[in-house]
């Protein structure tokens, strides 16, 4: 059979502030400049969700996108648009939000409700020019 890519591109605004704990305030300041600032920053986020796989030959899908978009919007917009990364969600209440980090969350967020036999790709843009993508 073949194997096809859909995409999904959403969008979501957070803020953030890159800190660990463990270092110094200098050290933190040295490694994360102004992304350490105390009052946090934000970010407008572009996600782009890829699935692969099969074509079912019922529906002619690899996964119908209106349930793609449904699920992005439940297990991350809803979850992460307007937040404060650091303080409002349990996610990185421990764990640093960088756009590394975060990729990682939204796709263990979104690998469960994907069937199995399915790639999942996260590519995050954090700015125009700076992205990751996580593969799994």
């Amino acid at each position: 059979m073949n194997k096809v890519s859909v995409f999904r591109k959403e969008h979501f605004n957070a803020a953030h502030r890159l800190h660990n704990e463990s270092l110094s305030a200098d050290e933190n300041a040295r490694l994360f400049g102004r992304c350490n600032y105390p009052n946090y920053h934000g970010h407008n986020y572009d996600l782009i969700v890829q699935v692969t796989g099969e074509i079912d030959p019922v529906t002619g899908y690899v996964m119908d996108l209106k349930v793609l978009s449904d699920l992005i919007s439940e297990q991350v917009l809803e979850r992460f648009d307007h937040k404060n990364l650091n303080l409002d969600t349990e996610e990185f209440r421990n764990l640093n939000p960088t756009a590394e980090n975060i990729a990682v969350v939204i796709y263990n967020r979104l690998r469960p409700f994907i069937d199995h036999t399915k790639e999942l790709k996260i590519r995050l843009y954090e700015t125009e020019r700076n992205f990751v993508e996580y593969p799994g």
